[in-house]
């Protein structure tokens, strides 16, 4: 049947009209009083936006939601009594504030009530369809009726009803999708073996004591902050497995110690809990009436590293932390802290760990850019709670020596320095830096750069380092340095240099060595003794396994190099030293950080530089082994195995993101869930403008099929470095053109805001600005809905390199994000990425690749 256009408009008005939901109305009359006082009270309060919303009866009345959650976006819309005609009458003042979240739990007063199974699931299916007609961007929760019990002799009309809230509770399951709600099954973790509730958590069989709060806080914790059900660990333990029960962080209260030499990482668990509102004093005996936790040494099992290795078992009695040393221990206390992410229960589980490779090093570069002892400080916590074990601290450079030296004060006057002028490092600040690493068994690795990197000396000490005069200086500086510093290594450098001495090297690392340090230098560099440690650095340099030598992987783990979304890939996916765990060749990695380029304020470097997110990823790789060959760009093909590890690793990310880094740089968002249509190659001949096919209105992508398929927010067709590192496509051509499709789903007509960028710019080369009115200087271009998206107004649009001008926008990190209107329905997204030639210079190199990604 062909319908004409009049006739059509008004079959969809009559079809609007049919499908509206529209409330039922009843007489206030049939509510009570405490119904009324409490409606009232609502209609009155502020009307903020985005809230998460507990609703129900007196169950959900009962409980302090802000206080149980330390959250005063969630607010509690519980009335006593209450039904699920009372909701109903009531959902408007829900709907209207456009909440985030909504946890509904009612029906159990509806069967006090005598009102049958049906109408009641009537009245929930209801609520959940006028909720989201009204305001569709919110997430609604059903939870299950909560079991109940009738040894109690109350409330009789509602604690013989068992079989009736397990019926409707299969009902809500089973419609779920329907409807547009998630189900949440409460009742089995409240039941006890007969199917009612359990008397530790009630005490009239239907109404929840506080340890019933405790439990259904810990159930819906991960809906609350769209969290994984069981609490991410980052790394993820060797052996992990779960039991049933908990443990109650809540009712514990003591911390055992065998040892007093335990004392301190004791001392670090009292204050973790602390942090969490929780308090427990440290002893030596346990009150076993109550839950305790018990820190000791003893033996346990490891293939390897054993002196980092941990067992952590918890029941609903105990939690025993065991290692066969301190270092075992604090590993221990760092993964207890992830487990006990709601501050109330802990599932039970049994952990055996241990990590793939000893050495797991972070490198900062605060020769260049000078950061404070604060900031450190943070960055040395972080790698604390995800088990890294290296610091590396890079003080000196052809910018600033940033070293404090008592002969020498003039190495650190503002005259010799040409950034962040005056700024360096006390003897006190290294101190400080060292302990507190030592505290948190990290190894302080300082890096003195020599004989390169060394402008800065040269400007100072009027020689250069090379010089005989620069070789004593030099002797001078180490003797000093080591013998005020409790360090085991030196890292001498050596690397970006022409030696004009031959011996400096040799005679510098025979110094350090009899000053009773072991040294690690860069590898390609200068003339390395065979017992200094080589720390890879560039291109796929080959590991000898002969000769004693050893090494440290950093091959591609520069972080100032990579794209945010392309880091935790990349890293996920590395084998550290081409091998799956340590050896004693391969020691381990280190990710580091380099921003060459001046920065606007020390801030900056987190936030234009991935280290968080690259963190966490080199965390997981580092400790549990593992990766593929070769060198990842890209996340991979849907449904490919690989795609499927890190779409997992990604989960758990997202969840350290929302859990521990508030308030804190971590540019990653979910890349896992965008799948592109890849179609071309096209020919352009040069000409970068030029149009094919895919972007005119003639072109049905549905009808065509692409060339290939991709998952991921940023996507690169040809690294810089290819094709060391592989792009997405095997053989790139220059001057062709490739379209990008993919569609969003939006449940409604709203502005979203997108990281959208075409050349995610190096923090270490002096590379140009886009020019004014366009993305990047390859004509790339992006339409959503036939609507072409304008590139930013740059803020240094057509500016040439300037390695002392700091980059101010031109990374999709740490700009605004694009706001673009999606309507209700499919949004079809077109991504234009034309290509000429893959020659260019080292400052302005050509990264083939586009990011496009949702970020709220």
């Amino acid at each position: 049947m062909r319908i004409t256009g009049c006739v059509w408009m008004f079959y969809v008005c009559i079809k609007s009209v049919f499908a509206q939901v529209v409330l039922p109305q009843y007489p206030d009359s049939i509510f009570s009083t405490y119904y009324h006082q409490r409606w009232s009270h609502f209609n009155t309060l502020p009307q903020t936006k985005g809230d998460i919303i507990f609703l129900g009866n007196s169950i959900t009345d009962g409980a302090e939601w802000s206080e149980l959650f330390q959250d005063n976006h969630i607010k509690n819309r519980g009335i006593s009594g209450d039904f699920t005609a009372g909701v109903l009458h009531r959902l408007n003042e829900v709907a209207e504030r456009k909440p985030d979240k909504v946890f509904l739990l009612i029906g159990v007063n509806d069967l006090a009530r005598k009102i049958s199974t049906d109408s009641i699931l009537k009245n929930l299916f209801l609520i959940a369809d006028f909720i989201y007609q009204e305001t569709p961007a919110t997430q609604l929760f059903i939870q299950s009726i909560l079991p109940v019990n009738d040894a109690f002799r109350s409330f009789t009309m509602h604690t013989n009803k068992g079989d009736s809230i397990r019926l409707i509770n299969k009902a809500l399951q089973q419609q779920a999708a329907l409807h547009h709600y998630t189900y949440i099954e409460l009742n089995k973790a409240f039941s006890d073996k007969e199917g009612k509730l359990n008397k530790a958590f009630t005490n009239d069989g239907l109404h929840l004591k506080g340890e019933g709060h405790i439990l259904w806080k810990h159930l819906v914790y991960p809906y609350v902050y769209d969290l994984q059900p069981k609490p991410a660990l980052i790394p993820l333990p060797q052996q992990l497995t779960y039991d049933s029960g908990y443990f109650s962080l809540i009712a514990c209260k003591t911390i055992v110690i065998e040892q007093d030499s335990l004392r301190k990482e004791a001392l670090f668990l009292q204050q973790s809990l602390l942090n969490k509102g929780l308090s427990a004093t440290i002893t030596t005996k346990a009150d076993t009436s109550q839950p305790f936790i018990q820190i000791k040494i003893s033996k346990v099992d490891a293939p390897m590293l054993p002196e980092e290795a941990y067992r952590l078992q918890v029941t609903e009695k105990k939690v025993t932390m065991e290692a066969n040393t301190l270092h075992g221990i604090f590993n221990a206390v760092q993964t207890f802290n992830q487990l006990a992410r709601d501050g109330v229960l802990i599932d039970a589980c049994n952990i055996t760990d241990y990590p793939a490779f000893a050495w797991r090093g972070y490198m900062v570069d605060v020769g260049r850019n000078y950061q404070s002892v604060d900031l450190l400080k943070q960055q040395i916590d972080a790698m604390a709670a995800y088990k890294l074990n290296v610091f590396h601290f890079h003080p000196t450079e052809d910018i600033a020596w940033r070293l404090a030296v008592k002969q020498y004060p003039q190495l650190t006057t503002p005259e010799n320095m040409e950034r962040n002028k005056g700024l360096f490092y006390t003897e006190d600040d290294m101190q400080t830096l060292i302990r507190y690493c030592k505290d948190r068994y990290i190894t302080f690795v300082p890096e003195i750069d020599m004989p390169g990197h060394s402008a800065a000396f040269t400007r100072a000490m009027k020689t250069n380092m090379q010089s005989d005069s620069g070789l004593r200086i030099m002797k001078d500086i180490l003797k000093s340095f080591c013998n005020t510093y409790n360090i085991d290594y030196l890292h001498i450098g050596g690397d970006e240099v022409k030696i004009t001495n031959p011996q400096f090297l040799p005679d510098i690392i025979a110094y350090i060595e009899k000053l009773g340090k072991k040294t690690i230098g860069w590898m390609p560099g200068g003339n390395l003794a065979t017992q200094t440690i080589r720390q890879l650095w560039q291109g796929n340099t080959p590991i000898l396994k002969k000769n004693g030598l050893q090494y440290i992987d950093s091959r591609h783990l520069y972080l100032n190099h990579m794209d945010p979304l392309e880091s935790v890939v990349t890293i996920f996916n590395r084998r550290i030293g081409n091998e799956t765990a340590g050896n004693n060749t391969i020691l381990g990695g280190e990710i580091c950080v380099w921003p060459d380029r001046a920065v606007a304020n020390e801030e900056a470097i987190l936030k234009q530089n991935p280290v968080y997110p690259a963190m966490l990823a080199f965390a997981e790789r580092a400790w549990r082994g593992g990766g593929n060959e070769g060198w990842v760009a890209n996340i991979g093909k849907p449904g490919e195995p690989m795609t499927l590890a890190f779409t997992e690793f990604e989960n758990l990310l997202l969840d350290h993101k929302q859990e521990y880094f508030k308030g804190k740089p971590f540019p990653y968002v979910k890349q896992t869930n965008t799948i592109w249509n890849f179609y071309g190659p096209y020919s352009n001949n040069g000409d970068l403008a030029k149009q094919f096919l895919p972007e005119t209105t003639s072109f049905n992508f549905n009808n065509n099929m692409p060339a290939f398929k991709a998952v991921g927010g940023t996507v690169i067709l040809r690294h810089w470095w290819a094709p060391m590192i592989k792009g997405l496509i095997d053989k790139p051509a220059e001057n062709t053109t490739w379209y990008a499709e993919t569609k969003l789903w939006s449940e409604q007509d709203i502005i979203h805001t997108f990281w959208i960028g075409f050349n995610n710019l190096s923090r270490s080369p002096a590379t140009n600005s886009p020019e004014s009115g366009t993305w990047n200087n390859l004509h790339s271009s992006i339409w959503v809905n036939g609507k072409i998206i304008s590139p930013p107004a740059w803020k240094h649009a057509g500016m040439k390199g300037n390695a002392e001008m700091p980059l101010a926008d031109e990374g999709y990190e740490y700009r605004q994000p694009t706001a673009i209107y999606l309507h209700k329905g499919w949004n079809t997204v077109l991504v234009k990425l034309p290509v000429g030639s893959f020659a260019a210079d080292w400052q302005n190199p050509v990264k083939w690749m586009f990011t496009f990604v949702q970020v709220n």
